[in-house]
Parts: C-alpha cells; sequence; structure tokens
C-alpha cells in the first residue's frame, strides 16, 4: 500500500523534479545527474566550460543588465546584446520629437556616437560557493521565527560585506534557496560604464506591442546593442570620456547554421523568481490578491495612459517606458490567472499535497513534526485573506498609482548621507521622473485609482483620505485631486529645489504630497502589522512544506526555485499544439510580418516602416537566410525560464549563440508556479534576424566585424 502512495505521489509531483527540460538549474552546483541529461539531450560542451570559478568559461559572457534583465558579451570590445524591452528605457530617456529613437532606431557608427546610461550597470558572476552551514549555524534552537529571521539576514549580510573588504571591486550576496532551506552565496563585479550602441524601431522591436506580447507565433525583433565600458586597466569605472571598451574573459560565438526541431538548446541568465514550491494556499491568495490587483487597477490606469500616448507625441515619448513596464505584467497577471484555471494548477497542488499529507502520516518521525502543516498554512492563509487582498489594491492604487505620490516617498526614503556619487545620480533620477511626467494625465489616473481601490476593498481598510474627501470635498474625488496638486510644491523639482536649498519658509514635509504619502506608509504598515503574526507562520510553514517534499523524494533531482541569481535552463527546439486541431511550428519568418501588417492596416501595434517592409520583401537576405532562402525572426524551445531571463542567450550544442529569449507563451502563463512540459515555450528571436537589421537597416557593418561568427 505504502508502495502505491509513493508512486502516485511521484505522478503528482514530477513537475517539481527536473525533467530534461525543466529546471533553472545553478551553474555552480550542476550534479551528475544534471549534467548526463544536457548530454543525452545533446550538449557538446563539458560542464568545466559552462561554468569555472578559475578558467574562462561561458558564465563569463553572461551579464545581468541593470539588474531586471539579463545579456550577453558578443565581442572582444564588450558589445552586449539584450532586448529591446530590456533597453526600452534608455532608449526613451535619449528620444525626443525631433530626435525620436523610439520610432526610428538608434545607431552609433564609431564610439563617439554610443550613448552614456548612467542608471545602467551589468553584473558579472566571478563564483558561488555554499555556505549554508555557516548561516544556520546562527539559529538556535527555540528561536521564534522573527529572531530566527534577524539571526539569518544579519550572518548572510555580514558573509556578502566579507568580499568587499577583501577586494572593493567586487560585491558579495547571500541568497537563500528552497524557501529559505539552504543558502549560497554569489561574487559578481559590476561595470557602471554602459552606452547604447544600436536600438531598432519600435516597429521592429516591439512589432505587435500589447497585441502580440506572450503569444506565439511571434515576430518581435526584441534587440538592443550596448557596449560595457572601463579604465584603461579594463577595471570597473563610472562613465568617463577617457574610459575605454572593456575586453571580457569570454565571448559568446555566434552561429548562423541555425536549429532544426530537436536541436539541443540551452539559455543562461538571471531568472527572478518562480513559486514552483508554494502551496496550494499560497497559489490561491496570488491569484485572488496580487494578479488580480494588477489586473484591475493597471487596466485603470494603463487605459488613461494610452488614450493620451495615441494622441501626442510628446506623451508617447515621455510614457513609453513606464507602460511597458506596467503593461507587461498587467498581462502577465492576466494569462497567468487564466492558465492556472484552463491547466487545472491548483487541481494538481492540491492532489500533490493529498500524498504529502499520506506519506507524512505514514512516516512516524515526520508525523511528529508536520501532523499539523497544511492545516496551520491553510489557517493562516484565511485568516491574513482580507488584509492581504486590501495591501495588494492599496499598493497598486497608490504607491503604484499616482506619480505625485511616487515622488513624494522617493523623496521621503532619499539617502542624503550617501557616497556622493550616488546621491547626485539619484536627484538626476528624480529630476528624469519629473521630465516625463504630464499633470492633467496623473490628476485623472489618480481620480480613477481611488474610486478603483474603493470599490475593491472593505470600507475599513480605507485610509483617511477618503473620510477628508467625504466631508470637505462633498465625497467628489477630483475636487480633492485638484487641491492637492494645486497646494502641493512637489508637483515640479521646485519643491525639491527648495528643501535642498534649505529653504526657511517651506517645510517639505508639510506639503500635503508628503503629508499624503507619509499616511499612506502608516497605512500600510497599519496592515502588514495585521497579518505579522499569519505571514510569520506562513513564511515557516512553506520552509517546512519545502524541505518535506525534498526529503520525501530524496532521490531526485530538484532545482531550487529562481531568485535572480545565474541559472542555466536546457531543453530542445521545438513546436506544440496548443489546443485540439492547432499544432504550432518551432519558428516563424519574415513572411508572418508582411502577413501581419496586412492584416491589421490602421492598428499602430503592427505599423513598420516602407523601407523594412522593403527589406523584407526583397528576399536578399545573403548569409542570414536559412536553407530555404527565408528569413527566420523567432524560434521556440522547451526551456524553463520567467521575468529576468529577457536577453538570456540561447545557446546550440556547442555554446554558439542562436538567439536572444524574449518571452513566454500565453498558454503556460502559469510556469512561474507550475512546469508544464507539453505547453511552456521560451520565445526568442533569431540572432540572424538581429544581424540582419544591424547590418542591412541600421548599415551598422562595423558592428558585425567585431563579432566572432560562426557559419
Amino acid at each position: 500500500m505504502k508502495l502505491r502512495i509513493l508512486i502516485m505521489a511521484a505522478c503528482c509531483l514530477l513537475a517539481l523534479t527536473g525533467q530534461a527540460d525543466e529546471g533553472m538549474w545553478m551553474l555552480g552546483n550542476l550534479n551528475k545527474q544534471t549534467q548526463e541529461a544536457m548530454k543525452e539531450l545533446g550538449l557538446q560542451m563539458p560542464a568545466s566550460k559552462l561554468y569555472s570559478p578559475k578558467r574562462p568559461s561561458l558564465k563569463d559572457a553572461i551579464v545581468s543588465f541593470g539588474g531586471f534583465c539579463s545579456g550577453v558579451v558578443v565581442s572582444e570590445d564588450g558589445l552586449v546584446f539584450t532586448n529591446h524591452h530590456c533597453g526600452f528605457s534608455s532608449v526613451q530617456q535619449h528620444s525626443s520629437v525631433e530626435h525620436d529613437y523610439l520610432k526610428d532606431g538608434f545607431v552609433a557608427h564609431n564610439h563617439q556616437e554610443e550613448l552614456p546610461n548612467p542608471e545602467l550597470y551589468v553584473r558579472f558572476l566571478l563564483r558561488t560557493e555554499n555556505v549554508t552551514k555557516r548561516v544556520l549555524g546562527a539559529v538556535e534552537p527555540g528561536m521564534s521565527e522573527s529572531e530566527r529571521t534577524s539571526a539569518v539576514d544579519s550572518t548572510m549580510l555580514a558573509i556578502g560585506e566579507e568580499v568587499s573588504h577583501k577586494d572593493s571591486t567586487l560585491i558579495g550576496i547571500v541568497d537563500a534557496y528552497y524557501a529559505g532551506n539552504e543558502f549560497w552565496l554569489s561574487v559578481y563585479r559590476d561595470y557602471n560604464d554602459v552606452r547604447l550602441v544600436f536600438a531598432p524601431p519600435s516597429s521592429v522591436g516591439k512589432f505587435g506591442w500589447d497585441t502580440d506580447n506572450w503569444v506565439w507565433p511571434r515576430h518581435t525583433g526584441d534587440f538592443c546593442v550596448f557596449r560595457i565600458y572601463a579604465d584603461k586597466h579594463n577595471r570597473p569605472a563610472d562613465y568617463s570620456p577617457d574610459n575605454v571598451p572593456y575586453h571580457p574573459e569570454y565571448v559568446a560565438p555566434i552561429s548562423l547554421a541555425g536549429y532544426k526541431e530537436g536541436s539541443f538548446c540551452m539559455t543562461m541568465g538571471y531568472p527572478g523568481r518562480t513559486e514552483r514550491y508554494l502551496s496550494s494556499f499560497g497559489i490561491e491568495e496570488m491569484m485572488n490578491n496580487t494578479n488580480q490587483a494588477q489586473i484591475d487597477v493597471r487596466g485603470v490606469k494603463q487605459a488613461i495612459w494610452k488614450r493620451e500616448m495615441d494622441a501626442r507625441d510628446s506623451i508617447r515619448i515621455k510614457y513609453a517606458s513606464k507602460y511597458d513596464e506596467s503593461s507587461n505584467y498587467w498581462k502577465n497577471s492576466i494569462g497567468t490567472n487564466l492558465a492556472i484555471r484552463k491547466l487545472h494548477i491548483l487541481e494538481k497542488k492540491r492532489d500533490m499535497e493529498q500524498e504529502l499529507r499520506r506519506w507524512i502520516q505514514q512516516t512516524p518521525e515526520e508525523r511528529e513534526k508536520l501532523l499539523h502543516l497544511f492545516s496551520d498554512l491553510e489557517l493562516n492563509y484565511k485568516s491574513r485573506r482580507e488584509a492581504n487582498r486590501a495591501q495588494a489594491y492599496f499598493v497598486e492604487s497608490f504607491l503604484n498609482g499616482p506619480e505625485l505620490i511616487q515622488l513624494a516617498l522617493t523623496i521621503l526614503n532619499f539617502d542624503f548621507e550617501g557616497e556622493e556619487k550616488t546621491v547626485v545620480a539619484n536627484l538626476k533620477g528624480i529630476v528624469e521622473k519629473y521630465a516625463n511626467l504630464d499633470l492633467e494625465i496623473d490628476k485623472e489616473v489618480f481620480t480613477s485609482l481611488l474610486k478603483e481601490y474603493r470599490s475593491k476593498v472593505d470600507s475599513i481598510y480605507l485610509p483617511e483620505i477618503y473620510q477628508t474627501i467625504a466631508t470637505k470635498y462633498n465625497g467628489n474625488d477630483r475636487t480633492f485631486v485638484d487641491s492637492l496638486y494645486a497646494h502641493s510644491e512637489l508637483i515640479t523639482p521646485r519643491g525639491l529645489k527648495r528643501f535642498l536649498e534649505q529653504d526657511t519658509t517651506y517645510q517639505i514635509y508639510d506639503d500635503p504630497a508628503m503629508s499624503l504619502g507619509i499616511d499612506m506608509l502608516t497605512k500600510l504598515f497599519e496592515t502588514n502589522m495585521q497579518m505579522q503574526q499569519a505571514s510569520s507562520e506562513i513564511v515557516r510553514n512553506e520552509r517546512l512544506l519545502n524541505a518535506a517534499i525534498r526529503r520525501m523524494y530524496a532521490s531526485r533531482n530538484f532545482y531550487p526555485d529562481a531568485n535572480s541569481t545565474m541559472r542555466l535552463s536546457f531543453g530542445t527546439v521545438c513546436g506544440y499544439t496548443p489546443f485540439d486541431g492547432a499544432e504550432y511550428d518551432y519558428y516563424t519568418t519574415q513572411k508572418g510580418i508582411l502577413e501581419k501588417v496586412k492584416a491589421h492596416v490602421g492598428d499602430v501595434d503592427f505599423e513598420v516602416q516602407p523601407e523594412i517592409l522593403s527589406l523584407l520583401s526583397s528576399g536578399d537576405f545573403g548569409k542570414y537566410a536559412d536553407e530555404k532562402g527565408e528569413m527566420k525572426v523567432c524560434f521556440i524551445s522547451n526551456n524553463d525560464i520567467t521575468g529576468g531571463n529577457s536577453g538570456s542567450p540561447m545557446f546550440n550544442a556547442k555554446g554558439e549563440l542562436l538567439g536572444l529569449a524574449f518571452d513566454g507563451n500565453w498558454e503556460a502563463m502559469s510556469s512561474d508556479i507550475l512546469y508544464e512540459p507539453k505547453m511552456q515555450r521560451t520565445i526568442g528571436v533569431d540572432v540572424r534576424y538581429i544581424l540582419f537589421m544591424i547590418e542591412k537597416y541600421g548599415k551598422a557593418g562595423n558592428l558585425i566585424q567585431e563579432l566572432k561568427v560562426n557559419n
């Protein structure tokens, strides 16, 4: 009987235990089982060529791009390929109505024309080290969860600081794995002088925009090119005209040979966050609270932004980057909730948990420790349900909503005692936010979100401003908003300037926008305190659940959830069947672009410049054509990725670059919670399309000459 239960549980847990094409694996902890699986699929490189802390290896060509994307070094002079949407804010910052790089693209034909981006950095991983024993050594028997957290956090911080104390050019960060059951140190080196080199027009880099986002078939040339600069000794340096191109430890070669169905494919990058081990109670909370709040609130905000962006080019340029960032996760949340329901993710999780319950009951040492694990999880998630929902809507409506409140909170939390260069850079960032703010649009957003929040939460979670609106402004939200903006000095940089100059006639903390921001933080704190006990117990029990799953299947090959550290995923190039009667091929070509342009006449999401259409219609693709003479634009594999993997290189069996990952597919949007092998696909832009656009549209043959291209 016990054997039959374990076999049934193994089937239910299959998605949690690395299959050949599932898993975001730690490069510094690739065990023999994982290495063998890669070889069986076709990998022709030894593991030491993928990762080595002592010798140049493929991982030395991979960067964390700005801390929010990934990228790959492709030349001896520090060229980096990443996604267009990863470089979008940099392109936007350099754009104006007169020089509309968002619309027309950007090309630097020499180093002097490359554009600096002070807010950007790239991060190289040097090595990783398991420090679990040291971190957990700080945990003493009988500690409460808050005491444990404090001990663990302080030890993690101390270990990281030891790295930079030994070498000021290095950064040490300790991250938790397996819900806090393991801890690893990553040692990095950052380069802060990163310059824009090439950006295709948005009609290429964002082709399809929201309509095609997260959807296959895809025809988006989602790429951008930057260059890393260093001092004359190849060391990290802040921006200076005297800096020179960085010379990397390893340069990723590029393949023009392409791929076929079943070809080996691997990605390396920095996936942000997955919740593959999260309980069914946690998934349900995520659906109904976090995701639904993003869907509802961002939908309201973005509709206002989009209307004004479509009406005026000046607003389009100002709001393009923040709209892009907001809408990306808005649509992600929509797709995730739909996929959870359609793929019956909750039911699968509950089946797995039921089998785990039985195992605990039948294993005396587990029963003694975990008898109440699931009842405690259920009770504590239920205890914080309404407060958590209110908090999710509160954060979206106010802390991520009106930009005036965001500016007030940024100023409130500003570290004026930091390093001079950091203070200056952060002040420039605030001024940049003002430059991209339209007050009338922001007032409309604020008014609409006040109404949206009121309609979605219980009245006990309404902050005091609602009482003020009811009594002082006769319940008129817009009148309140107009008055707030009329009486605040923070609607322009003038208020910040008066504060910095210590103008005695201006008390910044009495400014109505600042006062409101403080009230908002106070309300958020109150909500957190209401959930504190339940949240603490949830963290503890999710950690125990994670550990129990791994003990139950001690012989299985488990990978940790993504946590923004470097990971490798591997699989094959392959199509899929999204539903009965439909079969999707593993690639798209230039023909699809031309077809979509014709099918969406008048739709700005599919408008493409005539010269680009002419290039794609000519059929003259030269060495970038496939065996049929066509131009492959995008392709898909069953590699396992998530947010943060954008810009991750997709390599063939020899470690040659095939393209850049930039998206997942609509049918498997629940992939952060459960991997679905039949459905989940990574969408990448073909490197041959990238090179074609650089050479033929951008006429930047100088960049092509820098690359190591293999036929």
